[in-house]
């Protein structure tokens, strides 16, 4: 029987080398974390911190942290709720529309290298068994509760 963790290990290792080795973009460097929430910040319609936070599984605190360092790089832009100030909503700068734009066809580009190892029906079968994957992985009582997919 194959080692299942042993598996996963790989996967995430060598997907974390890809994402590690994707994010430089003109004059920045952007982490993984900062590569997450650019992401997370451009997927949803203007979000709290505290929601991007939570679908990244990041306690509030070192969520700002990472936030402080995104505005100061003009990248992302905090402003208050309209109802209630204490929440601050996220959004990108033309900026960091870019360089999220930028990484997003890079993490493509490599994903299609990736992929051009396999057959079309080989990467159906993989971008199929991922979906169920996550979607099993979504239904666990035991990790990924933030809605992340």
């Amino acid at each position: 029987m194959e080692n299942i963790r042993e598996l996963f290990q790989i996967l995430t290792r060598r997907f974390g080398f890809l994402n590690k080795n994707c994010c430089s973009i003109g004059e920045f460097e952007i982490s993984m974390i900062h590569s997450h929430i650019l992401f997370e910040v451009e997927r949803r319609n203007k979000p709290s911190m505290q929601e991007v936070a939570e679908a990244l599984g990041t306690d509030i605190t070192t969520f700002s942290r990472q936030i402080q360092t995104l505005v100061k790089m003009e990248l992302v832009e905090k402003t208050p709720h309209e109802e209630d100030r204490r929440v601050q909503l996220l959004s990108l700068t033309t900026q960091g529309k870019f360089v999220t734009g930028a990484i997003d066809q890079q993490m493509k580009d490599y994903l299609e290298e990736i992929f051009s190892h396999l057959g079309a029906d080989e990467r159906e079968m993989v971008i199929q068994s991922i979906k169920l994957l996550n979607e099993a992985m979504a239904k666990s009582s035991r990790c990924c509760q933030p809605n992340m997919f």
